[in-house]
């Protein structure tokens, strides 16, 4: 049974990434990015300066999430694929994917990376269960790939991250009704297959950097479906 919570609601976001915060944490996304194209660790970089403009842990981890150095941006945006250019098969980072849309969904806080990513700040740490949410967000996925005439998608699973097996089932039961075909792996390195891959769709950083191409599906859907999801651009 699936539970009726918000995922990824912290109460304090509506302060935190408010209209007081705007101008000082743009500031410090700004200082980040310099120090990071000068190889800067980001970890030291990003604990300097949230010292320096007292930000919180999730201010400080929404700072490192969006920011990339410029040769990241650059290498990321060359293997990006376009909505009308796509390959027969995408690979999808399941538990990313479907996250980012729960929280979408819930109206809770999304940060928009430099590289166009949406990425969320549940930090759910390998435990994870289905919530009322999650059957809509799977939807809209199996929508969006038919809309896009994707022939086949293959979503990977991470083994250690609990109920990976009841999601797998569900992702089936409900892909039974949408043409694309659709096979689902629960694997114990779901990052490093995807890494390996072209046509793949995530928003982890590692894995952008590493892959053959990907697909920006998460900001293709929210554009198109959730208009009233709450993104934070700095």
């Amino acid at each position: 049974m699936s539970k009726n919570v918000r995922r990824g609601f912290v109460v304090k976001d509506e302060i935190e990434f408010g209209n007081q915060w705007v101008d000082t944490l743009k500031q410090a996304s700004e200082e980040l990015y310099y120090l990071v194209n000068r190889n800067y660790p980001i970890k030291s970089a990003s604990t300097f300066i949230g010292n320096h403009y007292l930000l919180s842990e999730r201010q400080r981890l929404a700072l490192v999430r969006m920011t990339s150095a410029s040769w990241q941006l650059q290498k990321r945006k060359e293997k990006e694929l376009s909505s009308k250019l796509l390959p027969s098969c995408l690979h999808i980072d399941g538990f990313n994917t479907i996250i980012t849309l729960e929280v979408a969904l819930s109206r809770s806080l999304l940060i928009k990376g430099m590289d166009g990513t949406l990425r969320d700040l549940a930090g759910l740490r390998g435990t994870y269960g289905i919530i009322t949410q999650t059957e809509q967000a799977i939807k809209l996925i199996l929508q969006t790939l038919r809309n896009l005439h994707v022939k086949e998608a293959k979503i990977y699973l991470d083994q250690p991250v609990s109920n990976s097996g009841r999601l797998k089932v569900l992702i089936m039961e409900l892909a039974k009704s949408y043409p694309t075909q659709i096979t689902v792996s629960v694997l114990s390195e779901v990052d490093r297959v995807l890494e390996q891959l072209p046509g793949v769709v995530s928003s982890d950083a590692i894995i952008l950097d590493k892959c053959m191409s990907w697909f920006n599906l998460n900001q293709h859907i929210i554009e198109q479906y959730i208009p009233k999801a709450w993104i934070f651009t700095f």
